[in-house]
């Protein structure tokens, strides 16, 4: 028998439905720290299922620093209306918005990157190993795992996230499909900095 104040508490901590947190507590023996793993799981893989529906709704979040000098609008997109309007989904597109300020990504998913600037990269990387002397199949794996770094700095998605780097933006968007129960992707963003990209 699960004590029902174990199974509040797990609410309250997850935001997950009671009968998941009773679930979760019961093939977690009890164990509060298992149990949200469990329920992580189970969130992520129905969170894959909702990735491929439509998501017509949204919100734009904006933010813009208290210097003036910096302003990111972004499209968060999800699939009805009362998601778009709640105060967790507004809060991720403001969230979203002020890591894009503080660390200027190029694009949201590794896909997004133009194939002639992957390549470029990869050349770059794959001389590097070389000029270090690495035997080739040391050197694949030096040039790949440099590669995973780039994306790290340029790709929205993969970054670490600015309030809580031990989860990524991937993460962070996850665990919120996970409370909400609905596909959500980024779409586009936009990001001015003053004096930004101007030519003398």
């Amino acid at each position: 028998m699960v004590d029902a104040q174990k199974v509040k508490a797990l609410r309250e901590k997850t935001g997950a439905g009671m009968m998941d947190c009773k679930k979760a507590l019961q093939d977690s023996g009890g164990d509060e720290e298992k149990a949200i793993t469990w329920l992580r799981e189970k969130g992520l893989s129905k969170a894959q299922k909702r990735a491929g529906r439509a998501t017509s709704e949204g919100w734009i979040g904006s933010y813009i620093h208290s210097n003036g000098k910096i302003g990111v609008l972004v499209e968060l997109k999800c699939e009805t209306d009362f998601v778009a309007k709640s105060d967790q989904f507004q809060q991720l597109a403001k969230d979203l918005a002020m890591q894009i300020a503080a660390t200027s990504p190029v694009c949201v998913n590794p896909e997004d990157l133009p194939q002639e600037l992957v390549d470029k990269e990869r050349d770059f990387y794959k001389s590097q190993a070389e000029k270090e002397g690495k035997p080739e199949h040391i050197a694949e794996k030096i040039v790949q795992g440099r590669l995973d770094k780039y994306y790290k700095e340029v790709c929205l998605l993969k970054q670490a996230y600015i309030k809580d780097d031990s989860k990524t933006i991937e993460d962070l968007i996850n665990d919120t499909v996970v409370v909400l129960g609905e596909s959500i992707q980024i779409g586009r963003f936009t990001r001015l900095g003053l004096g930004e990209d101007v030519q003398d």
